[in-house]
């Protein structure tokens, strides 16, 4: 006999997970159909005065020719031919403007190298009173993304907020993305300290939507309409950023299903999923939002994820959430009859298809790929270009070191190696293989053999590399590998990991890890405490699943803002797992916060 656990959960109830746990009868509510998505509300406003733009037209010069060949260069990264080009133009008896246009392309070529402070320092020195618009243009857009790649995305946005003015209308709705973006990645607290010492109007109205973006959804509910009719000539206005215009007059879905394994071999990470998901449904409740039935569905009681899904729709669910693994995110994606939407917690391999024609399976997983692409990021950002990759060998490597080194090469970096290892056997060796060192051990033996005598030799690793990215799955991997690094004469060199180097929990041990940088869920560095003390106070979560806790903590988040998804590359969540944003093919993808090993414990920078 089927048995499927079902809850309501009624208005300023508390969390008590554990009441999960017991057989509960199910709502005998008549299934009620989600509305149709609407778009966002139309703010009508009176006509904006037009100011006219600079023209973005280049100034005439002898030199145009060699600019041009430059510039085209430059973009494929090619800063040595880029270099000899530019040699060509006379230092001394040009424009003035040539020689800021010369600067600039210098800048570029700097940061191309690597040398982020070079190039600032060579941006600095070129401003002038009447300056070409055009020049201008590229120089605050070179330092905006020097900006942000190097993580101060305060002054991008604001950065951002000043090329507004200058942007073509078709650029502008990319730029106001773009900027939105940098607000979200930039700390509540420093949003607090910049708002009110912005002293440009317009920059402060970005400072003061992004500060009402962070309050619950019942409080964004009511003052983002009067944001809007403040600012009815903001450019965040109309449309208001990160898809928060299809949320306005909105109501979430009217039942939600949660399907999760709850009683087999994967009900420890389907429970800290439930746990994180009620903890921020009762936290949405008590700041004063509509109440919702949620049916909790164990898939383990049913024969497969799509019978789970019929139950569900039987009790008249709208939406659902889950399931769990892979094979049975595939079992839905697969139906060609999916009439209400699903939020998957699972990502299918890019091979699979969805069946045509039914409501959207979007797809929310803690992907380490997504990890892999920002640890590529924040290296190169930190002027790294010449990078080794050690990992594990097995599929997990593999996937991993693909997205980490297709990602390094669009950025413009270069792989010198890469090593695999298969145990702590071989650990040593693979490290070595990828410093170079055998090689400086073979160059010894053959000056020995042709000098024929004994002579003194310390090995020395390769010294091309600026950069590690260090893939191993687990604590215990990074913990022999690091010092191995410092062993072989590369303990100067930067290194760089993903999140599974760090178990959730202080480890006196990780002291072995100190100064890896790595990417790590906000979850996991202080945010939103107050939801895992209440996970903690029902008794039933885990320190092995924490991260599947904040997984369920953001599929409560996406599900309640669904329609915000309507926005498609716009949409954007500040979640507990990182920012969320979704790509063409319906998949979540995460940002994580950059974090580093400080006396064995974690410490956000």
């Amino acid at each position: 006999m089927r048995h499927t656990c079902t809850r309501h959960f009624s208005r300023g109830a508390q969390l008590c997970l554990t009441l999960v746990l017991l057989g509960l009868a199910a709502c005998g509510s008549e299934p009620v159909k989600e509305p149709e998505p609407t778009a966002p509300p139309v703010v009508v406003e009176p006509p904006p005065v037009v100011q006219e733009k600079p023209s973005l037209a280049l100034p005439p010069s002898a030199y145009s020719a060699q600019f041009l060949k430059a510039d085209q260069l430059l973009s494929q990264n090619q800063w040595m031919a880029a270099s000899e080009v530019i040699g060509t133009v006379p230092a001394a008896g040009i424009s003035a403007s040539d020689k800021v246009y010369l600067g600039y392309l210098q800048a570029r070529i700097d940061y191309i190298r690597g040398r982020q402070k070079e190039a600032l320092a060579q941006l600095d020195t070129m401003d002038y009173q009447g300056m070409n618009g055009a020049q201008r243009y590229r120089i605050l857009n070179l330092r905006r993304h020097i900006m942000g790649m190097s993580g101060n995305y305060l002054e991008s946005a604001r950065l951002g907020d000043e090329i507004l003015r200058l942007a073509p209308e078709g650029d502008a709705p990319a730029l106001r993305r773009s900027i939105w973006h940098d607000l979200q990645r930039i700390s509540t607290a420093t949003l607090e300290q910049a708002a009110p010492a912005a002293t440009d109007a317009q920059w402060q109205k970005w400072l003061e939507l992004a500060l009402l973006a962070r309050a619950p959804l019942p409080a964004q509910m009511q003052s983002l309409p009067l944001w809007v009719q403040n600012n009815t000539q903001h450019p965040a206005s109309n449309p208001l950023p990160g898809g928060l215009g299809y949320l306005l007059g909105s109501q979430p879905a009217q039942k939600v299903a949660l399907i999760l394994p709850l009683s087999d071999r994967l009900a420890p990470a389907g429970r800290a999923v439930r746990d994180g998901y009620l903890a921020s449904y009762y936290a949405y409740r008590e700041s004063g939002g509509a109440a919702f039935d949620t049916l909790v569905l164990d898939q383990d009681s049913f024969g497969s994820a799509s019978a789970a899904y019929d139950a569900a729709l039987a009790q008249g669910a709208t939406m659902v959430v889950g399931p769990l693994s892979k094979d049975a995110v595939a079992s839905l994606g697969s139906r060609a009859d999916r009439p209400v939407p699903v939020l998957a917690l699972n990502r299918l391999d890019s091979a699979e298809t969805l069946a045509p024609g039914s409501s959207a399976l979007v797809q929310f997983a803690l992907a380490p790929e997504d990890e892999a692409r920002n640890i590529a990021d924040i290296a190169f950002g930190q002027g790294a270009r010449t990078a080794l990759v050690i990992r594990p060998q097995g599929e997990w490597g593999d996937k991993l070191a693909q997205a980490l080194t297709g990602h390094w090469h669009e950025l413009g970096g270069t792989i010198a190696d890469s090593v695999t290892y298969s145990g702590r056997e071989d650990y040593s060796t693979a490290v070595k293989d990828a410093l170079g060192i055998p090689a400086s051990e073979e160059r010894a033996r053959a000056i020995k053999e042709i000098l024929a005598t004994n002579i003194e030799f310390n090995a020395r690793r390769r010294q091309d590399v600026d950069a590690i990215f260090l893939l191993s799955g687990n604590g215990a991997e990074a913990r022999s590998l690091k010092p191995l690094l410092a062993f072989h004469y590369a303990g100067s060199v930067p290194v760089y990991s993903v999140s599974g180097i760090y178990s959730g929990v202080t480890d006196p041990r990780d002291r072995d890890l100190d100064g890896i940088n790595f990417v790590e869920t906000p979850w996991l560095l202080g945010e939103n405490p107050h939801l895992k003390q209440a996970i903690a106070a029902g008794k039933t979560g885990s320190d092995s699943y924490t991260r599947l806790n904040a997984l369920g903590a953001d599929a409560f988040l996406v599900q309640l803002q669904f329609r915000q998804l309507q926005a498609g590359a716009d949409a954007l969540f500040r979640g507990n797992t990182g920012l969320l944003s979704m790509d063409p093919q319906l998949r979540i993808q995460r940002e994580l916060d950059l974090a580093t090993f400080d006396e064995g414990a974690i410490k956000a920078q």
